[in-house]
């Protein structure tokens, strides 16, 4: 399944680091983001890199990078975007989501 405009979007930024990493990959060609429970703000992001997306996630296409996202992570999503950030301390994905009321200091966990 394919992407509308209110689900999850990825920005240039991102889908340009994707393709980086996944060119140096033999096997694992895909950005999977799903979201689980834990972290310091009860939900937290997880990325991981895949071979091949299962029949029911969503694929996200964007220049040339693909983010996958299972359904059961799909609606903690709903309208949030993949990015991806470059700062003093360092560089990494971000997820600017709607959703989440609150989320911790480093990013990677939120409340909704």
């Amino acid at each position: 399944m394919t992407a509308t405009e209110n689900q999850v979007r990825v920005s240039a930024t991102a889908a340009e680091r994707i393709n980086a990493i996944t060119a140096s990959e033999a096997d694992n060609k895909f950005l999977r983001l799903s979201v689980e429970g834990g972290g310091c703000s009860g939900f937290q992001y997880k990325f991981d890199l895949i071979p091949e997306p299962e029949p029911d996630d969503l694929l996200i296409e964007r220049e040339g990078a693909t983010v996958v996202v299972d359904p059961i992570s799909l609606p903690f999503l709903e309208g949030a975007e993949l990015d991806y950030v470059q700062e003093l301390i360092g560089a990494s994905f971000k997820v600017v989501n709607p959703n989440a009321q609150a989320s911790c200091g480093c990013g990677t966990s939120f409340t909704i």
